[in-house]
């Protein structure tokens, strides 16, 4: 039997995500109310410019005190899509205190402070739901807590932003420049002005911290996640990668060590083999990659960005917490029981591509040997290429560690027959 009193939502944000979120609360109510139990009413929308026209949306419930809405007691859960960290910060907490679940799409704010907005939420009883934080309409977050829940994750790989797939999926499909491919994209609307959060990796590195406490039942906090830009991507690596059989995405990996003891979160470029499940993420899409003891290898696919996609996410959590609400429970909140250590990048290996200008002379092959052995690192293969006295060594070692072979390369450097190193990229995904 449906329950008549609606259950009253607080908006904070209406801007791409938080008006679809408003648009589809209005046109999808009735089965809205039919999957909960209860119908949903669109209680309060906060904005910074309530001038603003904003179809489909009563003006009456149009604030620019969010502080006022979310304290307001009457307001059953609050749906926070301003992003940053404050006021959103402060707001999710007064929402608790009051009395109000939140669902978020806040990576930024939940990769830095999760645990203790999870302790917040679980001192006052209520939902804190985030589905929409890391891959748009991909569910992948209640997967991972939930659906997983009895598995051993060992390790989460993916393509986590949708601008970056896009620069370098055109870059490998037409031989485009990092520039022009980031001009066209910006053009369509896939970058923002100012591109750096994307490009360097930033947002990646969000969702990463999120996904690892996730999937490893332990903290991960955005400064422990390394990171690495894309700008130093170039043609000519993707002409190597081609040759490997590869191609090059922006990955976020999260893994745990072979032993168990501890766990590593990185966002970098990487070269991966066309055999992969990844390997074929075109455009602006998303995927993750899941590795588990019992289900074995999984991947989740889809739109990770926009309006609507991000809209779908933010209501499925709407939906999940407002049962919750008629049922008097709460859903999965912090597992953080593991206490594992993140491990620093010098410990990470995996295998590497190292392209270096040489002399084109004797013995040049065997310097460069010789120096990669006495670091400890194998070589799996090398590739030379020569003419008028310069020539291009490609070496693509074993798996080797972050730190041993940072090691070689600055003794590579120091041979004067070595003439730069053109690029050092990892190689993922084997």
């Amino acid at each position: 039997m449906m329950r008549t009193r609606p259950l009253k939502v607080a908006l904070l944000g209406c801007g791409v995500v938080g008006s679809e979120v408003a648009r589809i609360m209005t046109t999808h109510a009735a089965d809205l109310a039919a999957r909960i139990g209860a119908p949903v009413e669109l209680a309060g929308v906060a904005v910074r410019r309530p001038s603003r026209v904003r179809e489909g949306i009563d003006p009456d419930l149009v604030t620019t005190d969010a502080t006022a809405l979310v304290k307001r007691g009457d307001i059953d859960v609050v749906v926070e899509v301003i992003g940053g960290i404050e006021p959103a910060r402060s707001l999710i907490t007064t929402a608790f205190e009051h009395g109000a679940s939140v669902v978020s799409a806040n990576k930024a704010l939940l990769a830095q402070d999760g645990a203790a907005l999870h302790a917040a939420a679980e001192e006052h009883g209520k939902d804190l739901y985030y589905e929409a934080a890391v891959a748009g309409a991909i569910p992948l977050i209640r997967p991972l807590r939930e659906s997983l829940a009895g598995d051993k994750i060992n390790r989460v790989m993916g393509i986590v932003n949708g601008t970056t797939n896009f620069i370098l999926d055109k870059m490998d499909s037409t031989g485009a420049g990092y520039q022009e491919a980031l001009d066209e994209a910006t053009a369509l609307g896939y970058a923002e002005a100012d591109p750096t959060a994307d490009v360097e990796g930033f947002d990646a590195a969000a969702k990463a911290a999120i996904l690892a406490g996730i999937a490893f039942h332990t903290r991960v906090r955005l400064d422990d996640v390394y990171r690495e830009g894309m700008a130093e991507v170039t043609a000519a690596d993707f002409a190597s990668a081609k040759e490997m059989g590869c191609t090059i995405k922006l990955l976020a990996i999260c893994e745990r060590a072979a032993d168990g003891g501890s766990v590593t979160a990185r966002v970098h470029p990487a070269m991966i083999p066309l055999t992969h499940p990844l390997a074929s993420v075109r455009g602006a899409y998303n995927a993750v990659f899941v590795e588990s003891d019992a289900a074995g290898q999984l991947m989740f696919y889809g739109p990770g960005a926009g309006g609507a996609p991000t809209a779908s996410a933010v209501l499925g959590d709407l939906v999940a917490v407002c049962r919750n609400k008629l049922s008097g429970a709460t859903g999965p909140g912090d597992s953080a029981y593991t206490q594992l250590p993140v491990s620093p990048m010098g410990e990470v290996v995996t295998r590497y591509h190292i392209s270096l200008d040489v002399a084109d002379k004797p013995g040049v092959l065997a310097q460069v040997a010789t120096v990669f052995a006495e670091h400890g690192v194998s070589i799996d293969t090398v590739r030379q290429q020569g003419k008028a006295g310069e020539a291009s060594l490609v070496v693509v070692t074993h798996r080797a560690s972050d730190a041993s072979l940072n090691g070689t390369v600055e003794a590579l450097r120091s041979l004067d027959t070595v003439r730069g190193v053109a690029s050092i990229m990892r190689v993922e995904g084997e």
